[in-house]
């Protein structure tokens, strides 16, 4: 079974390693992920749990969501979200425990939403001449033929919206794993800003 949890984005710093080196970690809060309820493939098609991760005030829980949290006597969650194909058992939790310094894991989260942009910041196209009177400066330049085929075809890199997308950074290092302060170190950049929920996997599972 695999090995996963959310967590939050918190901020990045810098660590030592062992040999001396500084390196660039992302600190991630990871709360205890409870466990609210546990799928099966016989029942629902495949294996996954439902977990409950976020404080959030008991006024802003729906009904449906506040007896399901009363029924197994855990305090009210913001996020209810699957992890699947992990294991375990209605009431449990998951925490930063479950990776040890050294894993590597997978980090999936939203990117920042960068708004409508151009195809230079989008694609890393060049930009056109900028002297001797040009006016195709930023334009992304010839996008079709002429009469035949006459239209532009589906996937053409132009502009639109950039980023706001599920991004997955691959095989970062786990660089320390704070218990006491729910805090898990990895090594490098994640996607999204400051409080997104993130998910992490252990590598290979």
């Amino acid at each position: 079974m695999a090995t996963a949890v959310f967590g939050r984005k918190k901020h990045m710093t810098q660590a030592f390693q062992d040999d001396g080196t500084l390196v660039s970690v992302t600190v991630i809060e990871v709360e205890p992920n409870f466990i609210t309820a546990v799928k099966t493939a016989g029942d629902e098609g495949y294996d996954a749990v439902q977990v409950g991760f976020g404080v959030v005030p008991t006024r802003k829980v729906n009904r449906p969501h506040a007896g399901q949290f009363e029924k197994h006597e855990t305090p009210p969650r913001r996020h209810l979200k699957e992890l699947r194909n992990v294991s375990g058992e209605v009431g449990g939790t998951i925490a930063a425990d479950v990776f040890e310094e050294g894993d590597k894991v997978h980090v999936t989260a939203v990117s920042k939403g960068k708004g409508f942009q151009g195809t230079i910041k989008r694609h890393g196209f060049g930009r056109g001449p900028v002297s001797h009177g040009s006016h195709n400066v930023r334009a992304p330049g010839s996008v079709g033929a002429s009469a035949d085929p006459a239209r532009i075809f589906p996937g053409q890199k132009m502009p639109g919206q950039m980023g706001s997308e599920g991004v997955t950074v691959k095989n970062l290092r786990v660089v320390a794993v704070d218990v006491e302060n729910n805090e898990l170190w990895v090594r490098g950049g994640v996607p999204g800003g400051k409080g997104s929920v993130v998910k992490i996997q252990k590598a290979g599972e």
